[in-house]
């Protein structure tokens, strides 16, 4: 063989080597992170606290068990402050920032709303952990949760106002966002439906810190119940004024309720009321980790779902890997058992859960008490 030809060889070997070299997709490596956002400050920080404990938990066990695929799991941790501009930039630097390739969160509905066109653009799939407000259905297909929808939850409230406390002249008093607003339509449609007439329907802004016009009308109207889906200044507020205006009638709530710090703030005020909160399947381990973690026994329901979203992440990810339109999906074709939020997680062609369970619970001695 002449030099000029093994050198002509040599050549074309360099080549196609360097040309594989360029063209074969490089092997993802080091952790793969995920974004984390709630209300790590404001008048829900305790509950996004909660929740970030749960992720934290989550994450810890993924990694004892080799991670996915090898690789790490860390989550990158956002204050959304409960609200649109707080979680658009928040998950703003998640995505430009941070690079995570999912997101658990929101806890807030008009977090999560607001969020839903950014993460829709740049192909980031997001669970979210307790935002319920019906228009979240049709946020987008990037869009899930684990929780379910409020459509359920009012419907519940409603049959609970109607069959349980024997009401027929039900008011409503809410607060003025994406949740409190989708949960009025809901109670209202599902309790007129059954027969009784929701004869007050007030919104009050989130910043205020005064209810008597709202609950002077509830008194005139004569209603029989009270449906007072509120953030928790706003029940402060709220079941205080109640009290001060003697309206003596049921009171009920919605799952913003369930948290023990709530209780504690308004004090005795609080007797006797009764709220929703969505059902939950928590062991004993993820109990004892969550008391290790946040100091107490406290455990918001959110918590438990934030914990069954990073798992139900991790899972597809192990099995589609990283790319977003795959992870997306990967999550409208899981099937997801053995949570702490439910046993069984499936979502529908919307990205909502497919089931749906509500406790009821109540204040007993400035405690939460499970209803039987």
């Amino acid at each position: 063989m002449s030099k000029t030809i093994l050198w002509v060889i040599v050549i074309l070997i360099i080549l196609v080597g360097g040309y594989f070299l360029i063209t074969a997709p490089a092997q993802e490596t080091g952790p793969i992170k995920i974004g984390f956002i709630g209300p790590l400050t404001g008048e829900l920080a305790n509950y996004g606290e909660n929740a970030r404990a749960a992720v934290e938990i989550a994450v810890e066990e993924i990694n004892a068990e080799g991670g996915i695929n090898g690789r790490t799991l860390k989550a990158v941790y956002e204050d959304d402050v409960c609200n649109g501009p707080g979680a658009t930039n928040a998950v703003n630097k998640l995505i430009n920032v941070d690079k995570v390739q999912a997101i658990v969160g929101g806890l807030c509905s008009p977090a999560t709303l607001s969020v839903a066109p950014i993460v829709e653009k740049e192909k980031v799939a997001l669970i979210s952990y307790c935002s319920t407000a019906p228009d979240i259905t049709n946020a987008g297909d990037y869009i899930f949760r684990d929780v379910p929808s409020d459509l359920f939850q009012g419907k519940v409230a409603a049959e609970y106002a109607y069959n349980t406390v024997g009401a027929r002249k039900a008011a409503v008093v809410y607060i003025n966002n994406d949740w409190g607003a989708g949960l009025n339509k809901s109670f209202t449609e599902a309790f007129e439906k059954l027969g009784g007439n929701v004869v007050v329907s007030e919104a009050y802004s989130p910043e205020s810190k005064d209810l008597r016009t709202q609950l002077t009308k509830v008194k005139s109207a004569k209603a029989d119940f009270l449906y007072f889906p509120a953030f928790p200044d706003g029940t402060t507020v709220g079941i205080k004024q109640i009290k001060e205006l003697k309206i003596n009638i049921p009171i009920m709530g919605a799952d913003s309720w369930d948290g023990a710090k709530l209780w504690q703030d308004i004090g005795s005020y609080g007797e006797g009321v009764v709220f929703t909160a969505a059902g939950t399947n928590t062991s004993d381990s993820f109990k004892k980790k969550m008391a290790e973690k946040v100091g107490s026994n406290e455990i918001i329901y959110c918590s438990n779902y934030a914990y069954d979203a990073t798992k139900i992440f991790a899972k597809a990810m192990s099995a589609v890997g990283t790319e977003g339109e795959k992870i997306k999906n990967a999550l409208y074709n899981i099937v997801y058992t053995g949570g702490v939020g439910s046993s069984k997680i499936e979502f529908d062609q919307n990205g909502d859960t497919k089931e749906a369970n509500y406790f009821f619970k109540t204040v007993k001695n400035g405690e939460i008490v499970l209803m039987k």
